[in-house]
């Protein structure tokens, strides 16, 4: 795994900004290198900032988003378009505003979908999903860039300290069904999952945030601070204010 690097801004417009534009320069650059490009995104007040960024700086650039593929690194299992959901507030964010193909975008199962209510139905068959696009090559496909935010409690996707889920190494995407924050009930990336990715860039905004984001640098056990493995293959970024930063 690579070692982590940091990138500080002022606050988070800057931050989300920041993060934004070299993310559409970074998409721009897989497809032009591979053909596609495939991108985990992230929820929260952050991420969710930086997706509506990305509008203004892939408009910018003009970045073509015919070969882009965009998946989730967790969700909230809950209805379809329930406000809470990550996938709702990205299309309300960016998807529904930008030209790319509806089969591209590849949203986690929801609790009224065809699995019905089950969570590990779910988690299965976005697995499924995660295989075919990877064509053989692993349980899911190299992510060019998996964004991640960071929890008070240094979880990243819905990879809770102390839950189980955390220390699975075999399953590609697990159901979570005792989140301490609500819904309890969740489908995320295992660790294996994340770290398959070209580039993790952790993203964290606000004082709350800068003792999780110190343990994650510390690279301390993921039982304690999932925030710690998550690694990506060529680089690591952590993407900070300066409050954020503040204890590092």
């Amino acid at each position: 795994m690579s070692e982590p690097e940091v990138v500080r801004h002022r606050d988070g417009g800057e931050l989300a900004t920041a993060v934004a534009g070299e993310l559409a320069r970074k998409i721009q650059s897989a497809v032009a290198e591979r053909g596609v490009a495939h991108v985990a995104l992230t929820g929260g007040g952050i991420g969710i900032r930086t997706l509506v960024e990305l509008r203004n700086a892939a408009e910018r650039i003009g970045l073509d988003w015919s070969a882009v593929h965009l998946w989730w690194g967790d969700e909230r299992f809950l209805p379809d378009k329930d406000r809470e959901r990550n996938e709702t507030q990205a299309c309300e964010a960016l998807i529904d505003h930008i030209d790319i193909p509806s089969h591209q975008v590849h949203p986690i199962p929801a609790s009224d979908g065809a699995d019905g209510d089950s969570v590990e139905h779910a988690a299965t068959r976005y697995s499924r999903e995660l295989a075919v696009a990877a064509h053989g090559a692993g349980p899911v496909p190299s992510f060019d860039v998996c964004l991640l935010g960071v929890g008070p409690d240094a979880h990243v996707a819905s990879l809770f300290p102390g839950l189980p889920q955390v220390h699975d190494d075999e399953a590609a995407v697990v159901g979570v069904h005792e989140a301490p924050k609500p819904p309890p009930r969740r489908v995320t990336l295992t660790l294996p999952s994340i770290r398959s990715s070209r580039r993790v860039w952790l993203i964290a905004s606000g004082e709350g945030k800068a003792e999780a984001v110190r343990l994650g640098l510390a690279g301390g056990p993921v039982q304690e601070a999932p925030v710690a493995g998550a690694r990506g293959r060529e680089s690591t970024v952590f993407w900070l204010d300066e409050e954020a930063a503040s204890r590092i």
